[in-house]
């Protein structure tokens, strides 16, 4: 399974690897906006773990730019989105869900709780 990881920071970034590599993923790193379209358009990924406070476009911004393109090949299923965010308010999750991303994951999170976000996507 290919993921790509929209993150800027990038201990974030290895610890997100890290944890992965335990599942034989492949992941890419990019670090905004253009680098996570541009990789999304020429190698579409299975899965998409997007931060949310990113320079630039943020995670809603950049989900919504990844719907439109999906819309507009005619695509039929979305890519899943998982959102990883530091914002853990009552309704930030539902603010994910409503910008097209298909679920969320607060940090910190374990090694578990990021595979078990990315299981439920697994064909």
């Amino acid at each position: 399974m290919k993921i790509l990881l929209v993150e800027d920071n990038v201990l974030n970034q290895k610890v997100v690897v890290f944890h992965l590599k335990k599942y034989a993923f492949e992941v890419v790193c990019v670090v905004n906006w253009r680098e996570a379209m541009e990789e999304f358009k020429n190698n579409t990924p299975d899965l998409i773990l997007m931060d949310i406070m990113l320079p630039e476009k943020n995670g809603f911004e950049i989900t919504a730019e990844i719907r439109e393109y999906e819309k507009s090949i005619e695509k039929n299923e979305g890519v899943p989105i998982i959102a990883l965010t530091a914002n853990t308010l009552d309704n930030d999750k539902n603010k994910c869900l409503r910008a097209g991303m298909n679920d969320y994951l607060p940090k910190p999170f374990s090694a578990e709780e990021l595979y078990e976000a990315i299981k439920q996507f697994i064909p």
